[in-house]
């Protein structure tokens, strides 16, 4: 279906917004679902012509399908922020939106691993083989650098300095950062760099990436993801293991060691101090809980 309104919202994300395409892939989703969803019940009257009651419909259905709540608030939010690029360009009259609110659910707190699991895992790699050395290569800089799972399996030679221990980091929205990793995992990229990758490798063309899977191709996240999972259940430290959660790690020990939370911000790529700050409610129920279990109940004697 040809959508003109839609079409030009897209490429405002892409060209004026610097969207990466994932994103603007989701919000294309959205939008599209929730098109779909008016054509199929009653018929689609076109941006413009949405009421307020249309969108309160939707919301219903959403609903009813027993979405979580913060999909149902992605959707919305997707919709609003189309609205808002229709209504600055004048392309709508109003906005059918604007007197839609959706209560954000309580924000749980990140799950991150303790420095013992961390050994665990790390003391569980310790074979020669060529996928050891590299899956031990993924976890040190995923731990010791916060980087998002996308990030890491786009990482390519250029973006590496060995010497300063530092990466150029693309993060989201095109934007670039610079994060520093441990004498350790220099030392464990090293060895993959030297010893597994040109095995993995073989005979294929290089293009570049850092990280290749068994028959030499770049990683792809969904393989990463499966790696961490599946390194982690060996070592017995988690069976539903994710990378983001070695991000949490990452953020959380910072903090708790006495890191500037401004400085956390920067290397994990937050555009917002907002996002990070959630690790400082992490590292304060961490000390609560330390407080129930060493204060004496009782008071002195």
């Amino acid at each position: 279906m040809k959508d003109e309104f839609l079409d030009q919202f897209l490429s405002y994300l892409k060209n004026e917004r610097a969207y990466s395409p994932k994103t603007i892939q989701a919000y294309q989703r959205d939008l599209e679902a929730a098109r779909q969803f008016w054509q199929d019940n009653g018929g689609f009257p076109g941006w413009g012509r949405l009421a307020g009651r249309d969108f309160e419909i939707y919301l219903q259905d959403l609903a009813s399908r027993g979405l979580a709540r913060s999909t149902t608030s992605r959707k919305m939010s997707s919709l609003k922020s189309f609205y808002r690029f229709l209504t600055k360009r004048q392309l709508a009259a109003v906005d059918p939106t604007a007197g839609i609110v959706i209560r954000r659910g309580e924000k749980k707190l990140p799950q991150f691993f303790y420095p013992q699991e961390i050994k665990r895992v790390f003391d569980s790699l310790n074979d020669d083989r060529p996928l050891t050395i590299r899956n031990r290569a993924i976890l040190s800089l995923f731990y010791a650098t916060g980087m998002r799972v996308s990030e890491l399996a786009a990482l390519k030679f250029q973006q590496l300095d060995l010497d300063r221990q530092l990466i150029l980091v693309h993060g989201k929205g095109g934007k670039d950062r610079w994060v520093l990793f441990s004498d350790e995992a220099k030392q464990d990229l090293e060895r993959y760099l030297d010893q597994s990758r040109p095995l993995l490798l073989g005979r294929k063309e290089d293009g570049g990436q850092v990280f290749l899977s068994q028959r030499g191709d770049p990683l792809a996240v969904r393989t990463i993801q499966e790696v961490i999972r599946q390194i982690f259940a060996k070592a017995g430290a988690g069976t539903g293991a994710h990378p983001h959660e070695l991000r949490h790690t990452f953020a959380t020990q910072m903090l708790n060691n006495g890191a500037d939370i401004r400085s956390v911000q920067e290397l994990l790529g937050h555009a917002s101090l907002s996002t990070t700050q959630i690790y400082t409610h992490v590292t304060m129920a961490h000390l609560k809980a330390d407080y129930a279990k060493y204060f004496p109940r009782k008071g002195p004697k």
